[in-house]
């Protein structure tokens, strides 16, 4: 079962995003998120924002990595990748590939038919793109 799933990421929370995509990769569709810099991440803002702090300093090689990427696009795709099993070799592989995260909506994309995946929170959070100026 084939298909191509286009989602917009406004209000939506990272980690339900991210299985959501994850599972429908997993099932073999094509999965596009859209405005990924307005996904958010509940919780108090100075705790989120010192969680991504200890995980960009934790250095290992210069040279190798691991590097953590301050694009708020990256830090999605980042989170989908944790969710995907083995996603270095095989079927992991190839499902990575099938999921694509943009800021913003490209030109491609503005007529398509999205997925609305969030919507109006009442609790504290902060949205990748803050999260992503200030890491």
């Amino acid at each position: 079962m084939a298909g191509e799933i286009i989602i917009d990421a406004t209000n939506a929370t990272l980690g339900r995003l991210a299985s959501y995509a994850t599972k429908q990769a997993l099932q073999g569709k094509d999965v596009i998120i859209l405005n990924s810099e307005k996904a958010i991440i509940t919780g108090k803002r100075k705790n989120v924002i010192n969680n991504y702090l200890e995980k960009t300093q934790k250095k290992g090689s210069i040279h190798r990595g691991p590097t953590f990427r301050r694009e708020p696009e990256r830090i999605l795709k980042r989170t989908i990748r944790g969710m995907i099993p083995d996603h270095r070799r095989g079927r992991g592989k190839e499902v990575f590939k099938k999921i694509l995260c943009f800021r913003g909506v490209p030109e491609k994309y503005k007529e398509a038919k999205t997925i609305k995946a969030g919507k109006e929170k009442r609790t504290a959070f902060i949205t990748i793109e803050e999260l992503a100026k200030l890491i």
